[in-house]
């Protein structure tokens, strides 16, 4: 719930940042409301199902499936919404910052990929925790990660694959903390360290035009 609320706020002051349509901002303050609604009816369901039945139950876990299945579909057509109505004004934006960065070279994004590598390997070795494939301080799968979703942001320069590409690198780092391989602290160094070594070497390989 709680998740649910943050991402809330930060939408609708989103949608009051970019002006949107009065319409608009109704059509997501409703499919808001919906997840919220099926949240809540999901809370409910699973304290009545703890309630009649506390030992495990096969019935008991269809009914909580169920449930949080209802919120993941809410929260679908929420994020449906959400992109219908805010991606003309976003994308845009973000395309116009992508395109301030020009064209890099094939040969900085093979050498930014190399190096984030390198750099992985060497700062676990320094840390002494994991593996250069598993474990350790940083995730090397978050740092590759977000290295090649930046260097196809910058290539493409297309705001709708950059956001595609950004969503399989979180997708990635998240696989990380799912499989308990990774604390959040670990995978968030690795995504910045990706994507700040790509940015920086991208940048430099434009401005001496290599």
């Amino acid at each position: 719930m709680r998740n649910h609320f943050i991402s809330a706020a930060l939408v609708l002051l989103m949608a009051l940042f970019l002006r949107v349509t009065p319409i608009e901002f109704a059509l997501l303050a409703i499919s808001i409301l919906f997840v919220l609604f099926a949240e809540l009816l999901n809370t409910a369901v699973e304290a009545v199902v703890d309630l009649v039945s506390p030992a495990y139950h096969p019935l008991a876990k269809v009914a909580k499936d169920t449930a949080a299945g209802a919120v993941l579909v809410a929260a679908m057509g929420a994020a449906i919404m959400g992109y219908l109505i805010l991606a003309r004004y976003v994308l845009p934006l973000y395309g116009k910052a992508l395109a301030m960065f020009g064209t890099p070279s094939d040969l900085g994004t093979v050498i930014s990929i190399l190096i984030v590598t390198i750099v992985v390997i060497m700062v676990k070795g320094l840390t002494g925790k994991g593996t250069p494939l598993r474990g350790g301080v940083p995730s090397g799968h978050a740092a590759v990660a977000f290295s090649i979703a930046t260097a196809v942001s910058l290539n493409t320069r297309d705001p709708l694959i950059s956001v595609l590409s950004i969503a399989l690198a979180v997708m990635v780092s998240h696989s990380r903390l799912l499989m308990r391989i990774h604390t959040m602290a670990e995978v968030l160094v690795g995504s910045l360290i990706g994507a700040g070594i790509t940015l920086i070497v991208l940048v430099l390989f434009k401005l001496f035009g290599a």
